[in-house]
């Protein structure tokens, strides 16, 4: 039980909503921030149910003032903040010539801005009191683009680079204060429901499709081992990074045959009324959508890659003294 105050942004639902009650099981206090009142509240009701104290702060993270005035409160109410998630954000699904110069600017404002605004709100409090860990709720995307994505890819290579530069600057300062990014492979959440998509079908996470529960878990143990600039969540992740380090116009070719395809379903796209993009899906006449989206039945629940991630001295170790035995083997062979 570690009594800590947790902000976590786009708690209603997805991500957000596995986070918060990740760290409610820890008996954590835990500040829910997001737009949809229906999500909230039932996000509030999965906290305390977990062993955690909730608290809901309805706000747009695109609102920069707002943000402020959400942490004001949650100091106030719930006392000084430990932990700072931002995990929220939308996004269209089309092509790029598709999507129109408001819808960028406000997957931009929500996607990449309310990461700042949240750092920076987080920030403020945290290096005053020289203490304290901001965990970035980072993608596979934003270090390899993809088609259909132009706008979420563009956001998450720019929260990398504002992340990275803000990390140097804290350790220049010797400040007492952390920054880590957590690197997500796809994951069955609502958005495929409730983005703006302008494609014939549903949209759908790339395979392999992670539970969010598993990822709300390595939101938690990043926060708990702040010192790593990063983690890497799930094998599609690495050889996503790797590849596109590798060969990246392998890739190009690679999701230019593929990509477009894979990420759509056979559900028509009309059966997907709701939109969040500029309202709360979960607002007064939508319903609350929970932690998971509709591909429960693909969703992976656990991944030895997230294990290794987590004990890089014993994996290490056990490659060490296999490749000794082996040589050894082949010394006694001759």
């Amino acid at each position: 039980m570690s009594d800590r105050v947790v902000v976590v942004t786009g708690a209603s639902a997805g991500i957000g909503r596995a986070t918060a009650v990740a760290f409610a099981r820890r008996g954590d206090k835990v500040a829910l921030l997001a737009r949809g009142e229906k999500g909230l509240q039932a996000a509030a009701e999965d906290v305390r149910a977990a062993g955690g104290t909730p608290l809901v702060v309805p706000v747009d993270v695109a609102d920069a003032k707002a943000v402020e005035a959400a942490a004001d409160r949650v100091e106030t109410e719930l006392g000084p903040i430990d932990v700072w998630c931002n995990v929220a954000f939308s996004t269209v699904f089309a092509r790029f010539e598709d999507i129109t110069a408001e819808e960028y600017a406000r997957v931009t404002q929500v996607s990449y801005l309310g990461f700042v605004h949240g750092t920076m709100a987080a920030l403020k409090r945290m290096k005053a009191r020289d203490r304290g860990v901001i965990v970035q709720a980072e993608s596979a995307l934003g270090r390899r683009g993809i088609p259909l994505q132009s706008v979420y890819c563009g956001a998450k290579h720019a929260i990398k680079g504002f992340t990275e530069s803000l990390r140097t600057e804290l350790e220049h300062e010797g400040s007492g204060v952390h920054v880590t990014m957590v690197y997500i492979p796809g994951v069955n959440t609502p958005q495929f429901q409730w983005v703006l998509n302008k494609l014939p079908e549903r949209p759908q996470p790339v395979a392999p499709v992670y539970a969010p529960e598993v990822i709300g878990d390595c939101m938690v143990h990043a926060a708990e081992h702040p010192a790593r600039r990063a983690w890497w969540v799930g094998i599609p992740t690495v050889y996503t990074i790797v590849g596109n380090m590798v060969w990246p116009q392998f890739l190009d070719w690679y999701l230019a045959k593929t990509g477009l395809k894979g990420q759509q379903t056979d559900v028509p796209a009309s059966a997907d009324p709701d939109v969040n993009l500029w309202q709360p899906a979960d607002g007064p006449e939508g319903h609350d959508f929970g932690a998971e989206g509709v591909f429960s039945d693909k969703q992976w629940h656990h991944d030895p890659q997230i294990w290794a991630s987590r004990h890089h001295g014993v994996v290490v170790t056990a490659l060490t003294g296999a490749v000794a035995a082996a040589g050894l083997a082949l010394r006694n062979r001759r």
